[in-house]
């Protein structure tokens, strides 16, 4: 049997179309599950190799269900991302008119993005949540709701037709996907490279935030994402979901993870893999005084110092 990769399905997802730009899926069985949480699940329970979800989108920022399951739970690692440009169709039946349509359902992370275009051509339509975008078409077909928004490769999945395409709030839309699997070693770095971590204070006080970005600042790493997600212990605490540039090989990265250990009641590592938006040649060099080679120049200074040799 061929290895498996889990995926917020049913089929027909957003999700399903950025997955399916993965080389190695020509060799993997591909089954969708009906949540985040169920796809991630099958990861930890050894029914799937990897999941590949959704975790951030250009407009509402990270995906909170699937940062919260990456917090939660038995660790999972990432290996890679993939970002794929976002425009929504409006599905309905065949037949169904614009002045049909009382009852319009998406995933909840949709509804930021189609915001406008629903307040101007559907006013009093009534929006309903549903499992995936997909699963929306899936629930129009089934006489649930009127109309979905979806991706227009969808209408043929569910017998749809698509009575408007192109809708979109922001020009240039992306959701960034990512493929999590059990935590072993990362990949070798690429020179354009991204690492993921959660952090979660000792206690609060006064600066404790910046404490956390100073370890990151004073190595010149660059920070792509930082989102506070509750911990569940009370109206106020909260950990911090972290994507910063580099490689935890990376003697900069590697030394700020250090400094986050000693001062965090506890880090989890959710892996160093490729970015989707750079090439290596594109990276910009790092800060004076934060490359690999000045990082081994200043410890074997302090050697030497410690051996009266300075």
């Amino acid at each position: 049997m061929p290895a498996s990769y889990a995926y917020l399905g049913p089929e027909g997802t957003f999700t399903e179309v950025a997955l399916r730009t993965l080389p190695e899926t020509a060799t993997r069985e591909l089954i969708p599950y009906v949540s985040v949480q169920s796809a991630l699940d099958a990861v930890r329970t050894g029914e799937a190799e990897a999941a590949f979800v959704p975790i951030e989108n250009s407009v509402e920022g990270g995906i909170t269900t699937t940062l919260d399951e990456l917090v939660a739970g038995a660790p999972l690692m990432i290996y890679r991302e993939v970002l794929l440009s976002i425009t929504f169709a409006l599905l309905v039946r065949p037949g169904t008119k614009l002045s049909d349509i009382k009852t319009v359902s998406a995933h909840p992370a949709a509804q930021p993005q189609v915001r406008n275009w629903l307040k101007k051509h559907l006013p009093d339509a009534h929006w309903e949540s549903a499992a995936s975008n997909a699963d929306a078409a899936r629930l129009v077909q089934e006489g649930q709701y009127d109309a979905a928004f979806a991706g227009e490769f969808a209408a043929a999945r569910y017998g749809l037709e698509a009575l408007e395409t192109g809708i979109h709030d922001a020009e240039n839309a992306q959701t960034r996907f990512v493929l999590v699997g059990r935590p072993a070693r990362p990949a070798a770095p690429t020179g354009a490279d991204k690492t993921s971590v959660v952090l979660w204070q000792r206690d609060d006080h006064p600066g404790g935030l910046r404490d956390l970005l100073g370890e990151f600042a004073t190595r010149g790493i660059n920070l792509m994402l930082l989102q506070s997600r509750p911990t569940g212990a009370g109206i106020g605490n909260y950990c911090f979901c972290v994507d910063a540039e580099g490689h935890i090989s990376d003697r900069r990265v590697a030394e700020a993870l250090m400094g986050l250990k000693r001062i965090c009641l506890q880090v989890r590592y959710l892996g160093s893999y490729p970015r989707a938006d750079m090439q290596p040649g594109d990276v910009q060099p790092p800060q004076p005084g934060t490359s690999d080679d000045e990082f081994v120049s200043a410890a074997d200074w302090v050697a030497r110092c410690q051996d009266g040799r300075f």
